[in-house]
């Protein structure tokens, strides 16, 4: 049974398919090859061996055969001479007639001398004329055998020395042989034999035995690419079964990863606002102390903003990643000259800083356009950067300059934020493989001994995205930092 599901599980696709049957062909043709080399060979010595044994065999007996029917003496009984004439005539016709039964004989006829040539005589009664009776009834007809008895007149003083016998092969496998009849021991002539080797039994039975040779080495190698392909099937599903384990422990892994990263992130960010938060409910209680009726309007815009602010804080707390809408929407006209305005005036500048003194340069452009983001997302990205260029100075008086500037022809807005301090360092301003810049990773800070630094310009950078926004980050010439937020109207 768990065989059967075994092979239910393999499953063959059109490569596998193609490469079994290229591979039979290929396994294929080769044998082929081999094997007609190989018949060829054979048949090669096989017909060798037909005329040197079989045809000069044949033409042996019948040589043989005559020469025991010339060596009958007719007159011994003279009662019946006339009967013993039939018999010896009838002799000699079947001997000659019985080699012609047979397929692979054309032409059979005894070649004598006569006169100063040579005759073929292939009847019994014009044989034994010659031998018996000394005279021929006629010597016509002799076209048939002409070849032959040319053939032969070049050969007799040969074959009458030697008395072997002779043969030779023409085209198209015809074999003509040539035997010494010598009755009484006397060279009389040659018997000649004219004889189409008839192979074909052979050549079946080696076809057979190629094609059940083919067959078998056929069925041998699909049996063994087979297995071969359930081995390799057999393996691939272990491995398969094995990696699915294995991205199933991974999958989990990750997951339990990414859960922790996003808390881990959460819980940075919840720091990161609770801070600024805490710092806003501070001038929040400030101005609720101090409003009177000459100031209550001012500080209830300032309240308001605060307020609205706390809120947005409050909103981020409960999203790792808000919605899209909540960020950029047409409803939302925000003026960014007024945004870098409230938090420089009403953050920045409301407390004392214990060390530095910061001073603020606007260069703002008022023809900048409103853009369509959230008034206090657009808090969370220029606030982060300002206070950057505050922290990384270094020095204990700080001038940083915030320019606006907008071009009509381009149809793109520019916010940049600059500072007098020493500068970024030029570590931070190289890019990593997504081609982003050091500074705007998440931990990277110079703050090397305070844990939960490194996420202000991360942060900017991140909402800036979602924005649609561009903020990069250099060094000036004349020294310090300098931010650059680039706006697509």
């Amino acid at each position: 049974m768990k065989l059967k599901n075994r092979i239910k599980e393999i499953r063959f696709n059109w490569k596998h398919l193609i490469f079994i049957f290229l591979s039979l062909i290929v396994f294929q043709i080769f044998i082929s090859r081999m094997q007609q080399n190989t018949l060829r060979d054979l048949l090669s010595d096989t017909m060798d061996w037909y005329k040197q044994n079989s045809a000069e065999q044949i033409g042996n007996l019948t040589a043989s055969s005559l020469e025991v029917i010339l060596e009958t003496d007719p007159v011994q009984n003279k009662e019946d001479k006339a009967g013993i004439r039939k018999n010896i005539i009838h002799a000699l016709n079947s001997t000659l007639k019985q080699p012609l039964m047979k397929r692979n004989v054309e032409e059979i006829c005894i070649i004598l001398p006569y006169k100063e040539n040579f005759i073929a005589l292939d009847i019994g009664q014009k044989i034994f004329s010659y031998f018996f009776e000394h005279q021929l009834v006629d010597t016509l007809n002799q076209s048939e055998y002409s070849k032959a008895v040319a053939h032969y007149a070049s050969l007799h003083a040969e074959m009458m020395k030697s008395e072997l016998i002779t043969s030779f092969q023409e085209e198209q496998n015809i074999i003509h042989v040539y035997v010494p009849l010598v009755p009484h021991g006397e060279y009389a002539g040659a018997v000649y034999l004219k004889i189409r080797p008839d192979i074909s039994s052979i050549s079946q039975q080696i076809l057979v035995s190629f094609n059940n040779t083919v067959l078998l080495f056929s069925s041998l190698i699909l049996l063994g690419l087979l297995a071969i392909f359930y081995i390799s099937t057999f393996i691939l599903i272990e491995r398969d079964e094995a990696w699915a384990l294995l991205y199933k422990e991974r999958e989990v892994h990750l997951l339990e990863q990414i859960a922790q990263r996003k808390e881990h992130l959460f819980t940075k960010r919840i720091y990161h606002t609770h801070h600024k938060a805490e710092k806003v409910m501070g001038f929040i209680n400030e101005d609720v102390d101090r409003v009177n009726e000459l100031n209550i309007k001012e500080i209830k815009y300032r309240i308001a903003k605060y307020a609205n602010f706390i809120s947005r804080v409050i909103y981020d707390m409960k999203w790792y990643n808000p919605p899209l809408y909540t960020i950029r929407n047409p409803i939302f006209k925000t003026n960014i000259n007024e945004v870098v305005r409230f938090i420089v005036n009403n953050i920045f500048l409301r407390i004392s800083h214990p060390v530095k003194s910061i001073d603020f340069d606007f260069r703002l452009d008022d023809s900048l356009p409103p853009v369509s983001v959230n008034e206090f997302v657009v808090w969370e990205v220029i606030e982060p950067i300002i206070q950057n260029a505050i922290e990384h100075s270094n020095t204990d008086i700080v001038r940083v300059t915030i320019t606006s500037r907008y071009s009509e022809k381009e149809r793109k807005s520019y916010v940049i934020i600059e500072d007098d301090g020493k500068g970024i360092r030029p570590d931070l301003l190289e890019k990593n493989e997504s081609g982003i810049k050091r500074i705007f990773l998440e931990n990277i800070s110079t703050k090397e001994e305070d844990k939960n630094c490194g996420y202000g310009c991360y942060l900017a950078y991140e909402i800036s995205k979602r924005c649609g926004w561009e903020i990069d980050a250099e060094n000036n010439n004349r020294g310090g930092g300098k931010f650059t937020i680039l706006i697509n109207n």
